[in-house]
């Protein structure tokens, strides 16, 4: 591999900017208001997707941590590590999003509300777990390590999913399910929503792991570089 880009990647891309045009049509045109939340329900074609994805790429993490674990391989150590990249990235859009959201619907962009604290832990956590993988450190003193941090940090995601049930608080329940309380356009601009950030998610994903994977090559050619010096400076 030489580069990131390549036939697959593109139709992804493509695919990605078309779906994010009807989105934005069909959320911010064709869409009407909502009976309660209004035109602030717009958000939610984003705020929930966003979070949705972040929980599919550390779903990601947690396969890529197991499988390095147990056969010690690259491939889905990059892998564990490209996708807890981009789910915290869109983590930090979630929470924009909902702060931004929160503001008409509460008269406020933060409350230390269960559902919102244990999301906001979670950032931390994937931010230290993604500090790990940058540390000066053996390539497999640091993967294990970091692979061990993303069995353990699935955890929380799990707290995070199931807050609203065990503790009351002031975000709202499940939007989608067996009697979705959105309908028709809204729940399909929901749906285009949801369908655009994963098609980027994926884009990400693909291209970070390609990045570290030529990382990985060149450390490799400067640590047989510095071997052949040394056995240079030995003769």
């Amino acid at each position: 591999m030489t580069a990131t880009s390549s036939k697959v990647t593109r139709v992804i891309g493509y695919s990605a900017l078309a779906f994010t045009a009807l989105a934005l049509l069909f959320g911010l045109v064709i869409s009407g208001p909502e009976v309660n939340m209004r035109d602030s329900v717009r958000l939610l074609y984003v705020h929930v997707p966003s979070i949705l994805t972040a929980y599919l790429c550390f779903g990601i993490t947690l396969v890529g941590s197991v499988i390095y674990l147990r056969n010690r391989s690259t491939f889905w150590d990059l892998v564990a590590g490209s996708a807890a990249e981009v789910g915290t990235l869109y983590l930090a859009f979630a929470l924009i999003t909902g702060a931004v959201w929160g503001k008409p619907t509460w008269g406020t962009y933060w409350e230390w509300d269960p559902r919102l604290t244990s999301t906001a832990v979670m950032f931390i956590m994937y931010l230290g777990y993604l500090a790990l993988r940058r540390m000066e450190l053996p390539h497999e003193v640091r993967s294990r390590r970091a692979a061990v941090l993303g069995v353990v940090n699935i955890i929380n995601v799990i707290v995070v999913h199931y807050s609203v049930q065990w503790w009351r608080g002031l975000h709202q329940g499940r939007t989608f399910g067996l009697d979705p309380q959105i309908r028709d356009m809204q729940y399909f601009s929901w749906f285009l929503g949801t369908v655009a950030l994963g098609l980027i998610a994926a884009w990400l994903i693909i291209h970070r792991f390609r990045v570290g994977w030529l990382e990985r090559q060149l450390d490799e050619i400067h640590l047989e570089e510095a071997l052949v010096e040394r056995r240079g400076e030995g003769v």
